[in-house]
């Protein structure tokens, strides 16, 4: 197992690798998997000193969480284990969101059983409930911690605002939202607060879903059933402006003598020690890839020109299809 470079995940008194790994392509978001390949990827990982892992139980509606606790077995005490709860499923239309404190206990629950693990280490409250003020929902996670099963409290998706709500009632001590070079304006604002508040933030879509990873060229290179196709960013217009945006930092990867992908993996880890992106993938040659971004140096000067290349706000296309979208940042 390999030493890898460890960030603290707020005041928590947690620690994780500098790069974690985000399960949810282990379930079928982008296309066919393989329980398998998934288990081979999460063993890989464990042997390479990843011991973040990121999961919920909306990937896969059970699954997800059900292939990473047989997969980690006997190793569950090496890793801090984080999962989400708070979608809900509704056949045919967008997802549902719950946060009511019953909701949370019994979501807990059931987690834990699919974990097969006596204790979460990291549980992250999904999607914002509108319906009920999150001091509510805080609360009856907080209720969690002081019962045992629970380590440490995080939330997905949530703006500012929301989150100093809720760090009121209990200490937050990480916040998960989309984070890359190409789609960051959100993140950047929480950003502010988290730091503000002593909150690790915890970058997932590190890649941009792929298009930082440099092997897309234009939309003729993805199949017509893509799932890549359903998000905005991937729409024909928004994809050409997205991939001309990062062509130039092709010539920054050849100097430094890495990928497109691990550069701007690179560029989020020199952005401060309180930030963990947690790529996802299903292949471990992406996985090693990936972890490669670790070795690579970046002076403060090539952040800030790497990140005058591409400026808040340029890319193009949504982060999720528009109804999606009202799910999110709230």
């Amino acid at each position: 197992m390999t030493n890898l470079p460890r960030r603290k995940l707020g005041a928590s008194g947690l620690s994780v690798s500098a790069l974690g790994l985000g399960c949810m392509s282990f379930s079928g978001a982008y296309g066919p998997s393989d329980d398998e390949a998934g288990t081979g990827v999460i063993h890989a990982a464990l042997d390479r000193g990843v011991t973040f892992f990121d999961s919920s139980d909306m990937y896969g509606w059970g699954h997800n969480e059900t292939l990473l606790g047989r997969a980690l077995g006997k190793r569950r005490s090496e890793i801090v284990l984080a999962t989400k709860f708070g979608q809900t499923r509704r056949e045919g239309g967008a997802n549902g969101v719950d946060g009511r404190p019953s909701y949370v206990k019994e979501a807990c629950a059931a987690s834990l059983k699919r974990l097969g693990t006596d204790v979460i280490d990291l549980y992250y409250q999904h999607r914002v409930d509108p319906d009920v003020p999150i001091e509510e929902t805080v609360g009856a996670m907080a209720e969690l911690i002081r019962e045992g099963k629970v380590r440490a409290l995080g939330l997905s998706e949530a703006h500012p605002e929301t989150i100093r709500r809720a760090h009121k009632v209990h200490k937050i001590a990480a916040v998960q939202l989309e984070f890359s070079l190409l789609y960051r304006v959100e993140a950047e604002e929480t950003l502010r607060t988290t730091r503000e508040l002593g909150i690790a933030f915890v970058a997932y879509s590190p890649l941009g879903r792929s298009l930082l990873r440099g092997s897309l060229i234009s939309a003729s290179d993805m199949k017509s059933d893509d799932p890549h196709r359903r998000h905005p960013r991937f729409a024909a217009d928004n994809l050409k402006r997205n991939l001309e945006l990062i062509e130039p930092l092709r010539a920054i990867a050849g100097k430094k003598g890495c990928t497109l992908g691990q550069l701007v993996i690179a560029w989020l880890l020199a952005r401060g020690e309180d930030i963990v992106p947690i790529p996802g993938t299903k292949r471990v040659d992406r996985l090693d890839e990936n972890l490669g971004a670790l070795a690579v140096r970046l002076s403060p000067e090539e952040v800030d020109d790497i990140s005058a290349m591409v400026p808040v706000g340029a890319a193009s296309g949504l982060r999720y299809p528009e109804a999606a979208m009202q799910a999110v940042y709230r």
